[in-house]
């Protein structure tokens, strides 16, 4: 059984338009939700709770409180509900991908703008639209979404998946999941090294220490091989050519990853990832968390570590047209 706490609001789907059948689901699986959720509070007073999801609330609780009042991230009422959905995921995310292409390909919704994913309530429903886009020609990804925080998770993981979740509302630009998710994850990093700092132990930092340097090498990794079919992509050649080498370039990061891992005295926490198939839309949903993570730490460095200075700088560069944001992160003038 998995436990989940309920994140933030409605899912970006359920106010999309398309297909009555997708939007179904959608909206029958977001008030299953809301049906089965209840307080936090009313959790944690339970006598039947578990001792351990007690105590997993208890530290969500603890994370929101600092997030909302040491970071100074806006207040949703994310976080304040708790539902148990007897199952891995509460929802399941289709990226898709030209088959020649690094970008994501984007669905649109009237309040949320274009995003670079579907999200499913179901996995076989998932995995059927996953299966007819592949038909068509696209490279899918289908991937389990962590936004609604599961205590099954480690206590950073949990820690960080709140953070970053919470850091949503602050910024957000309609249509530009890369400057979205490369914001929130630039808060959770910034978020998880101050609560480090206020209420970590030394075997807790040098823990993480350890995850971020393997997590480091593992996007770097990621980046340039998608960086590498970005120029792949760029050259006039035949499709069956294109594929040829393509080919190429995705069986050279398995061997780069083998090399990687060695490296990490066999530490196999991302042959998960590998095993899903690799892909443009795999690799393209990586980039969406991490592609800009660079632009808005200088950003940050910039004004001293100030977040509110932060987030105006963030949401003023986000008005920009989307070319010029990562230049404005920088400070550079258009």
């Amino acid at each position: 059984m998995k436990a989940w706490v309920v994140g933030g609001g409605l899912m970006l789907v359920l106010s999309g338009c398309g297909e009555i059948q997708y939007l179904a689901q959608a909206a029958q699986g977001q008030l299953d939700l809301l049906g089965r959720a209840r307080p936090v509070a009313e959790v944690r007073a339970d006598p039947t709770t578990p001792p351990e999801t007690r105590r997993k609330l208890a530290l969500v609780e603890e994370v929101r409180t600092f997030a909302l009042t040491e970071l100074g991230l806006p207040d949703r009422g994310a976080y304040r509900n708790f539902v148990d959905v007897g199952r891995p995921f509460v929802v399941w995310n289709v990226f898709r991908a030209p088959e020649f292409g690094v970008g994501l390909l984007t669905s649109c919704f009237p309040v949320a703008g274009c995003v670079g994913y579907r999200g499913y309530f179901q996995e076989a429903a998932a995995r059927a639209y996953a299966q007819a886009r592949r038909a068509a020609g696209e490279d899918v990804r289908v991937s389990g979404v962590t936004a609604y925080s599961t205590l099954a998770y480690p206590d950073p993981t949990l820690i960080r998946t709140v953070i970053h979740e919470l850091a949503h509302p602050a910024v957000y630009v309609p249509g530009d999941t890369v400057y979205n998710e490369s914001f929130a994850t630039t808060v959770e990093e910034e978020g998880w090294r101050r609560w480090l700092a206020a209420r970590g132990t030394p075997e807790l930092a040098e823990a993480d220490r350890r995850a971020r340097e393997r997590a480091e090498a593992f996007e770097t990794l990621l980046l340039e091989t998608r960086a590498e079919l970005q120029a792949l992509y760029a050259q006039p050649l035949a499709p069956e050519e294109m594929r040829t080498r393509k080919a190429a370039v995705l069986s050279d990061l398995q061997e780069r990853y083998a090399a990687l891992k060695a490296s990490w005295d066999g530490y196999t926490g991302y042959d998960a990832w590998f095993a899903a198939g690799v892909n443009n839309a795999a690799l393209a949903s990586v980039a969406a968390y991490a592609a800009l993570v660079p632009d808005f730490r200088a950003a940050l460095t910039r004004v001293g570590g100030d977040l509110s200075a932060f987030y105006a700088l963030a949401r003023a560069c986000g008005e920009r047209p989307q070319e010029e944001r990562a230049r404005c992160l920088r400070g550079q003038t258009p």
